[in-house]
């Protein structure tokens, strides 16, 4: 077969460069095989390579001949299905065949060399220098860099989306210069959320599972190899085939786990307040701003679900100040429990509170204090520090009992879990580094993970419902604990197109439910900036507004009319979209495919994807295309494969070209796919405002294509058990016309009553007839059930059916 030609030519080349080698060395005691697992003795050192399907393996190389224990902050899940797999010993190399991938395992010296069953080359170790090796406690392994190889992940990341030829580092945190230009601005070296994976448009990923500060050369170096290394810790990695980006994905979250479902209502609009009074206007800060803002929110008009009060809530202590969390109320907050009260009355679904992980004194409460005395804060230099020690599960009880308590017994039901990078390193408000040491090294990147993980487990709780934590900082497997903000970039225009790259390059690293301040966070805002950046943020995963600008806070009213319309229109907007948008909510839940989702995701094999960074798709049918540029009026697009409509106006363009389009202020660049079908519901001021009667289908006529709509009861945690029902609806092109069909729930969960309107739209002749299930409706503009309008002007058929959910529909338009 080709591929056997092709493995003794690639053998026959690596032998031939042996003399070259050093690293784990070659093997000369053979391997044992045991289920999954295959261990490879070599002369210094073993390596164990485990099958976790057909199309993924794990391989973990010790010199020690000792493995590591498993871990369940990075990594969620180790047990695998059994794999049927064949060995074959071709004395210089061992072949390995499973039904998706044969591996050649080079004895001297050690190399690894991945195909597929076609016989492509997927990855190699060829190269002089190529393999596993080892130098003092780093560990590294280098891979020959193939042509036309693109690479995308890597996390939370401002630079650059297609990271070839880069050096990228990666260890939780943000630039180290005092100056906050050079340092907390640097989008170079913003590193919130690091995530050691990435995906090669060859079809394979990689994740190394090691919670070390790593080191990634892309071909930097040399545009003939790339390599991975880690400060510390095992040789441990992943090798994750596809081919497409997709699948990858979901082989990466099935390691590193999925983004549960949100509460329904954690998909309308987060708002955050410094209660009136950001840091150095403290004074100024009260319940009852908190409540008055909350009231002239439902005034207006303006749909919001979720609020959250930031660290001006709070005494800073005689510790930590600012950097650490005392968790007694100043004294300006009267009555904090009325306050909770006034904003559950007011329909508000959860209100939480701002902390960071240091507890501290302050007037009354001496928790730091307590908390040391029992050995429940971590160590620095020898003696009791001030971190809540999160790995420790008696300490977390001690921190829920004692101090989260304390303000979820008055109502707060989430916590923004701010400054995870500080364990280990210089804290955002003080030269303080915290703990030292190895061993911290190692615990640096998963220490958000925990200090996430248990506030998110003890609310979901407490509170009886699906949990939420807001989190600054992460590393891999942070989307079991949703969600993550991008932390605390400036109203300026030149960190606007960075934060959209950082949404696009995590949801590239498994992070589905991803945040930023829309209109920035410091600073004033440019009106136009708050316009555009917020037109952004209401087709984010998470859509959340909060800055620290005083006295304007980001509130919708403080940037003029112009801008407080535009709000409220998006905002309308976002909550009419939440069908659309939970349901794709739920395909993360069960592929770990994100609800913003880079191009290249999509479209891999389309190079010109491959530098787009401004431009993602949100969910499975939009195209979103933000304005990044003051005063602009115009910007390029570029459509990949297929047709493409404007949202707004019905305009068609085909794909595989750049169009240059008008970009009027009031307008969001937005394009939706031929065939797509996008579920709607009803206006709402905040969610379930009111029963949703009716469903509104959006639809753009293609080929052939289909939606299934989730329905689920929104809060419990059900649907983990198979509670939950989908709506399959498609359509068709038919001569001249088009067929749409909606059948009813499929599902234990068993959904309200409700209707269906559908919108096509509609470039062809106006139509001459439409059919419900064999029924001729009657043509009249009066939105009652069973009627159709054919609007001219704007190019929409407009169908209100006779049916409901409890059965199946079935419309023709002729």
């Amino acid at each position: 077969m080709k591929y056997k030609y092709f493995f003794l030519l690639l053998i026959l080349l690596i032998a031939a460069k042996a003399n070259a080698q050093t690293g784990i060395g070659a093997n000369k005691l053979g391997y044992k095989k045991s289920g999954n697992v295959l261990i490879f003795s070599n002369a210094n050192g073993d390596v164990r390579l485990e099958f976790c399907s057909p199309s993924m393996f794990r391989v973990r190389a010790s010199w020690t001949r000792k493995f590591e224990d498993d871990e369940h902050l990075m990594q969620e899940n180790y047990s695998w299905p059994s794999v049927d797999y064949k060995v074959t010993d071709a004395k210089i190399a061992y072949v390995i065949e499973t039904s998706a991938l044969i591996i050649t395992i080079v004895k001297t010296p050690f190399k690894i060399s991945v195909v597929n069953r076609q016989g492509i080359l997927l990855s190699s170790e060829y190269i002089v220098g190529g393999g596993i090796k080892h130098t003092g406690d780093t560990v590294s392994c280098t891979k020959d860099l193939l042509p036309d190889e693109h690479f995308f992940g890597f996390g939370e990341r401002m630079d650059v989306i297609d990271q070839r030829n880069k050096l990228v580092k990666l260890n939780v945190g943000r630039g180290k210069s005092r100056d906050n230009l050079l340092g907390a601005y640097n989008i170079l070296e913003a590193n919130y959320c690091p995530v050691p994976f990435f995906m090669s448009t060859k079809g394979y990923g990689i994740f190394l599972h090691n919670s070390y500060a790593t080191e990634w050369d892309m071909g930097h170096s040399s545009p003939q190899r790339y390599s991975f290394k880690a400060a510390g810790g095992e040789l441990d990695y992943y090798f994750i085939y596809g081919p497409d980006f997709p699948s990858i994905l979901g082989g990466y979250t099935s390691i590193t786990g999925r983004a549960p479902l949100l509460p329904r209502f954690a998909f309308g609009l987060h708002m955050g307040t410094y209660s009136g009074g950001t840091w150095g206007h403290e004074e100024l800060t009260s319940d009852q701003y908190v409540v008055a803002l909350a009231r002239r929110m439902r005034q207006m008009g303006i749909p919001v679900d979720i609020f959250f009060l930031d660290s001006t809530w709070r005494l800073f202590g005689t510790v930590g100040g600012k950097g650490a969390t005392s968790f007694e109320w100043r004294e300006t907050f009267k009555n904090p429990k009325a306050m909770f009260d006034s904003l559950y009355a007011m329909h508000y679904k959860m209100v939480g509170l701002h902390i960071r992980p240091r507890f501290d004194n302050a007037n009354k409460l001496n928790l730091l204090d307590q908390a040391r005395a029992q050995g429940f804060t971590y160590p620095e230099d020898g003696k009791p520090g001030e971190f809540v020690n999160f790995f420790d599960q008696k300490a977390v009880d001690w921190w829920w009992n004692n101090g989260v308590m304390r303000v979820g017994a008055l109502g707060a039901k989430f916590i923004k879990t701010d400054e995870g990078s500080a364990f280990g390193a210089l804290a955002n408000e003080s030269e303080n580094v915290g703990p030292t040491g190895p061993v911290v090294q190692k615990l640096h990147n998963v220490f958000p993970l925990a200090y996430a993980k248990a506030p998110y487990l003890k609310f979901q709780q407490l509170n009886g419902f699906r949990g939420m934590n807001q989190t600054r900082e992460g590393y891999a497997g942070i989307q079991r604990y949703p969600y993550i903000f991008a932390g605390d970039w400036p109203s300026e225009w030149q960190y606007f197109a960075p934060v959209i790259k950082a949404g696009i390059n995590i949801g590239l690293s498994g992070v589905s439910d991803w945040a930023h301040c829309m209109g920035g966070f410091e600073h004033l805002a440019d009106p136009e900036l708050y316009i555009r950046w917020t037109q952004f943020g209401f087709f984010s995963p998470i859509a959340m507004v909060f800055g620290m600008d005083h006295p304007g806070y980001k509130e919708p009213w403080a940037y003029g009319d112009e801008a407080l319309k535009n709000f409220k229109k998006y905002d309308l907007l976002r909550y009419r979209l939440v069908p659309y948008i939970y349901s794709n909510s739920f395909t993360a839940y069960q592929t770990g495919v994100p609800l913003m989702r880079s191009l290249v995701l999509n479209y891999q094999n389309d190079p010109e994807v491959y530098q787009v960074a401004d431009q993602y798709l949100f969910g499975s049918e939009m195209m979103v295309c933000p304005v990044t540029t003051k005063g602009a009026q115009t910007r390029t697009i570029y459509f990949p494969e297929g047709t493409w409509y404007d949202y707004w106006t019905g305009e068609q363009f085909t794909g595989r070209q750049y169009v240059h389009v008008l970009t009027p202020l009031d307008k969001l660049p937005i394009y939706v796919k031929a065939g797509a079908i996008i579920p709607m519901q009803p206006e709402m001021k905040y969610m379930d405002e009111k029963p949703v009667n009716d469903i509104t289908l959006d639809i753009f006529p293609g080929k052939a294509s289909s939606f299934d709509l989730y329905e689920d009861d929104g809060l419990s945690l059900k649907y983990q058990g198979g509670d939950y029902a989908l709506v399959h609806i498609a359509t068709k092109p038919t001569t001249g016309g088009i067929m749409l069909s909606i059948l009813k729930p499929q599902g234990k969960y068993v959904p309200s009553t409700h209707s269906y309107s559908a919108n096509i739209r509609w470039s062809g002749k106006a139509p001459s007839a439409v059919i419900e299930n064999g029924r001729v409706l009657s043509q009249l503009d009066n939105g009652n059930a069973g009627s159709w309008y054919y609007d001219a002007a704007n190019k929409v058929i407009k169908v209100k059916t006779i049916g409901d959910n409890r059965g199946d529909i079935q419309i023709e338009v002729k």
